[in-house]
């Protein structure tokens, strides 16, 4: 079985030596056995044809996912002693670095940091398989054959083409493939014509900053917002807003950019299906109005720009655009950043905390790192009633201490709007 890279994927992928790669860390109190994670890694590829593919080019150097089952082409396990609560971390950064063999391996492994009471185990996934969903979705998976390798999983009907997730009148609308056949030829001369000096930036040292809240806390900020009116995800956009503002003046772009779960428009496209497109809106923070006003004028902002979006359109769309790709990747690596912040909530994680034969301690939010511009990311999910934070930068992009310094002043806006004075998050 095999298929072309989608656009996104393609881009996502870059030159297949470059790393963009996403880790999930969770953390086990339990045994685990080494054979039962093995078989449960087996199973999970059996289920999803994708974990079973390469990466291979063709004669016009374009890349293709093309399945291998021989029985050497397993998802890779490296295990790890573990020392002590911090070292994910560094294992994390190890693997933001470390590109895949796509070639000659899954675009998922898997790192152990074992011990015989606590373990950390990080699903690494490179970005152009998966988006947060479908890695979300895979750890889930792992965990229930960990604990029972009998276990039921199901079997996914794989994404082959854009006929699997578009529907057949659009495809065939006559007015859909002029529009997006026009858009793709002006967006191809457009990049083209726009000069980028391929001048390498120096981004520096990667870094991650990690903390959670607790339970009380995390309860006291969802009520605050179903009594006010507008999501946690629009709060938390304002205090970013408000935080770079503050921390960086002039320097601040006032523009975060917010990933948007496909499968809210597309129900084609299931919770487990590997897949990476994703959508996008850009928000901004209004300099006359007070944070409460803020907050509430840009969640009309959101609710009007997520009512506009159309991801048949915008997939077309950017199909189309396939020979502009080196060009629009050149915009985006050599180009000059014009937004503060990518940030992505994933919202409440539906996964169990309690198992036969082990507990899970705590999920931490995904950390990704990846060639395409500003990394500067903050990505937020709930487990076990705890807000999760993971805040990646590049200190050429924001250094250390700004970032810190972001990350204190979202923390005292978050606080003082549900009136507790002092500090209530745990650094991970």
């Amino acid at each position: 079985m095999k298929r072309k890279l989608f656009f996104g994927e393609r881009m996502l992928y870059g030159d297949g030596k470059t790393p963009f790669n996403c880790v999930i860390p969770f953390k086990i109190r339990g045994q685990i056995s080494e054979i039962f994670l093995v078989q449960a890694l087996k199973k999970i590829q059996k289920k999803h044809p994708w974990l079973t593919a390469g990466i291979r080019l063709d004669e016009k150097k374009y890349p293709w996912m093309v399945t291998n089952l021989t029985d050497k082409f397993h998802i890779p396990v490296r295990i790890v002693d573990r020392v002590n609560d911090e070292q994910w971390q560094a294992e994390s950064k190890k693997e933001w670095a470390t590109a895949f063999e796509a070639s000659s391996n899954p675009l998922l492994r898997i790192v152990w940091l074992k011990s015989d009471v606590v373990s950390e185990i990080l699903l690494v996934v490179h970005h152009c398989l998966c988006d947060g969903t479908s890695a979300i979705s895979i750890l889930k998976e792992l965990v229930l054959l960990l604990d029972n390798p009998d276990a039921e999983i199901g079997k996914e009907i794989p994404i082959q083409s854009l006929h699997d997730i578009i529907p057949a009148k659009v495809l065939s609308s006559y007015r859909s493939k002029i529009k997006s056949g026009f858009i793709g030829k002006v967006t191809t001369m457009a990049l083209w014509l726009i000069p980028i000096k391929k001048i390498p930036f120096n981004r520096k040292e990667d870094f991650l900053l990690s903390w959670k809240l607790d339970a009380e806390t995390t309860a006291a900020i969802v009520q605050f917002c179903k009594k006010q009116g507008f999501t946690v995800n629009t709060l938390l956009s304002t205090a970013l807003l408000t935080a770079f503002k503050a921390v960086r003046g002039e320097k601040a772009f006032n523009k975060i950019s917010l990933p948007v779960d496909v499968r809210n428009y597309n129900k084609a496209i299931k919770a487990d299906h590997i897949f990476a497109f994703g959508l996008m809106i850009v928000l901004s923070a209004y300099p006359d109005k007070d944070f409460l006003s803020n907050v509430k004028a840009i969640q009309q902002d959101a609710t009007q720009k997520l009512s506009k979006l159309n991801p048949y359109s915008l997939m077309l769309m950017m199909e189309a655009c396939h020979p502009a790709l080196k060009n629009f990747s050149n915009l985006l690596k050599y180009g000059k950043s014009s937004n503060d912040c990518m940030f992505s909530n994933l919202g409440r994680l539906d996964i169990p905390h309690q198992y036969q034969n082990f507990e899970i301690e705590t999920i931490y939010s995904p950390s990704v790192m990846g060639p395409l511009g500003n990394t500067t990311t903050l990505v937020v999910s709930t487990y076990r009633n705890q807000m999760d934070f993971s805040f990646m930068a590049s200190e050429g992009y924001l250094p250390h201490h700004e970032t810190e310094a972001i990350r204190e002043k979202v923390m005292e806006i978050l606080l003082a709007q549900i009136k507790i004075p002092t500090p209530a998050l745990e650094h991970a």
